[in-house]
């Protein structure tokens, strides 16, 4: 027996002799979590009954039910890339120079019926295949807005000012190009991580289908889920008597529903009709809270940083945010 069998044979052999009171484990943690929670019932279920907790979960479960099924929709297609997609296709679609890319790949996304939860896993997935990021970013930024479900729920939402299906469609195209534009001129290579993907190389098309749909739905849920959690705390928070007052000032109003955008996190498919809820707004006002929402807000941002790198998420959302407001207030001024 060689000394490294030796020790480790000495190293087993002390484990199997541990006292049971020394071994802690997952399952004896569960237990002593349950065990808590009974024990602690009455005060948990008087917490929960809170009215603030009771809003907070409204709106968590809220975001992660809106979104999930079309996260699950980008997942699948970012898949469908990565599986059954030559990289050459990429080549041929799109133009060679990254200047006409960019708004080739800003109108392509107008063809994918989902939201930005859907549209951040596919973007990850064309710059695994090659596509220019500044082109992946313009599809991004644009897909959650331009498509034909959002837009027909702008229309629903609007039906006494269609010109919000104009003034939507073209302030979120401007802003995709404009930020793809910028990124092809400023951005560097090593401030977009490459995004992260299990090998599927020696897998069949079946098993690699399987296993990069896997990775994305954990890896992106997850954050999912922390971006969720943060917009109903903060939801839960700030007092409705503040829109009242920020809706007297044209510029204040604007940027009012920016932020608040941001914080809600709700989904491209159902903010038109929140929009249109608030109608103590201008309709200028309420175009920037449906530009601003579907390119940055609270998961996004957590998303965006889970696939492309916090040093990406930290320059990107800023710029997004106050290019997404500039045109919103200047569409709206031309448009509406």
């Amino acid at each position: 027996m060689t000394a490294t069998e030796s020790a480790a044979t000495r190293t087993r052999r002390g484990k199997e002799l541990d006292p049971p009171g020394r071994q802690f484990n997952s399952s004896l943690v569960l237990t002593m979590l349950l065990l808590l929670g009974v024990a602690l019932q009455g005060p948990i279920r008087r917490a929960l009954s809170a009215p603030v907790m009771q809003s907070w979960m409204t709106v968590f479960v809220a975001v992660v039910v809106q979104a999930l099924p079309f996260l699950v929709l980008g997942v699948l297609l970012s898949a469908v890339i990565a599986v059954f997609v030559p990289p050459s296709f990429f080549t041929r679609a799109l133009p060679r120079r990254t200047a006409l890319a960019v708004p080739a790949a800003g109108m392509a996304g107008a063809v994918l019926p989902g939201c930005e939860c859907a549209s951040v896993p596919v973007a990850g997935s064309l710059v695994r295949r090659g596509v220019p990021p500044a082109a992946a970013l313009a599809f991004l930024l644009s897909a959650p807005a331009i498509n034909p479900i959002v837009l027909t729920a702008t229309a629903v939402a609007f039906p006494g000012n269609p010109e919000m299906v104009l003034a939507r469609f073209a302030a979120s195209l401007l802003v995709a190009c404009a930020m793809g534009w910028l990124w092809q001129r400023l951005g560097r290579a090593d401030w977009v991580r490459q995004p992260a993907h299990p090998s599927l190389d020696g897998l069949g098309k079946g098993a690699a289908f399987w296993a990069s749909v896997r990775h994305d739905v954990l890896h992106a849920g997850g954050f999912l889920v922390v971006g969720a959690m943060a917009a109903a705390t903060l939801k839960s928070v700030v007092p409705a008597a503040w829109l009242q007052a920020a809706a007297g000032s044209p510029v204040v109003s604007i940027l009012a529903l920016a932020v608040l955008a941001v914080l809600l996190s709700i989904c491209s498919e159902a903010d038109a009709f929140v929009a249109a809820s608030l109608s103590q707004f201008s309709l200028t006002a309420r175009l920037a809270f449906l530009v601003v929402g579907p390119m940055i807000d609270l998961k996004l941002f957590a998303m965006q940083t889970a696939t492309f790198g916090r040093g990406f998420a930290l320059r990107f959302a800023p710029v997004t945010f106050v290019l997404a407001v500039l045109m919103s207030a200047l569409v709206g001024a031309v448009v509406l």
